[in-house]
């Protein structure tokens, strides 16, 4: 629902009143709103009403259930706004930028959750789905590009094109950095002795996995055994003060890990 706010304070207040097309169900919405004065949100969950429908045959109730639950949020924000939010007119080019990060932002946070505002949002899950090499944020830009044509033709303004594809860029990369910035981490090995009671606190304390490694000291030559760990950007600071009490002489190194798949993070398609 703080997904769907956001959303829909971007494109109230800054991309709407800046004839830049926000994209997807929304972009046609807001086309509608131009030609016949529709409620934007109102023609956002008329058109999401099929697709809302593929989502459900493909993932089943629970994620239909997330995905009805921002869609509606979504479509009642959006006229809500719409009459209680000023529209915003600052720099054209800020307000492609500022307007598209905040999209983004906002979209990334309802597919943290496991669901997506419909429209475009639904497509792009499903080719992800497909082919995991297409990002979301970019199967979404690729889509849009019928949309932001038709909003030059629309508002006849070619400037209109330029600003609504710098914001949709925008867009996709905040969410491209959310979602798949999510997968991130840190990697720590810990050289110790107290190998086992680490692990145990580490696994208890910070709810994470330990392997223990068979190492030699090259300098000399002792055998010990090291615990390697993958946690989460903000644990590693908890894993820290474990290890400082557990051995404060041991020496760790943490390392980042650009992508984890397995259980506790990313699952693997």
């Amino acid at each position: 629902m703080l997904g769907g706010a956001t959303y829909a304070a971007a494109v109230v207040m800054i991309v709407k009143p800046n004839e830049i097309s926000p994209g997807g169900a929304t972009g046609i919405a807001a086309l509608l709103n131009v030609l016949f004065a529709f409620p934007i949100g109102t023609a956002v969950l008329l058109l999401n009403l099929p697709l809302l429908w593929a989502g459900f045959r493909k993932y089943g109730g629970v994620f239909i259930l997330k995905t009805a639950i921002a869609t509606v949020t979504v479509s009642v924000l959006l006229d809500v706004f719409a009459a209680l939010l000023p529209p915003l007119h600052p720099d054209p080019v800020l307000a492609a930028v500022f307007g598209g990060v905040l999209m983004g932002f906002g979209l990334s946070l309802v597919m943290l959750r496991g669901a997506t505002t419909g429209g475009m949002d639904i497509v792009a899950k499903l080719i992800n789905r497909r082919f995991p090499q297409f990002t979301v944020g970019r199967v979404m830009l690729a889509g849009d590009a019928v949309i932001v044509l038709l909003s030059a033709l629309v508002y006849r303004k070619f400037e209109s094109a330029l600003y609504s594809v710098v914001a949709l860029y925008a867009s996709s990369r905040v969410m491209d950095g959310v979602l798949y910035g999510a997968d991130r981490g840190k990697i720590l090995y810990i050289v110790t002795d107290a190998p086992e009671a680490a692990a145990k606190a580490i696994t208890q304390g910070v709810r994470r996995g330990v392997t223990l490694l068979e190492a030699v000291g090259g300098y000399t030559g002792r055998r010990r055994r090291m615990l390697m760990c993958t946690v989460r950007s903000h644990e590693t600071f908890a894993v820290l003060k474990l290890m400082k009490t557990i051995d404060p002489k041991a020496f760790i190194t943490v390392g980042e890990a650009g992508e984890i798949i397995g259980e506790g993070f990313k699952k693997s398609e």
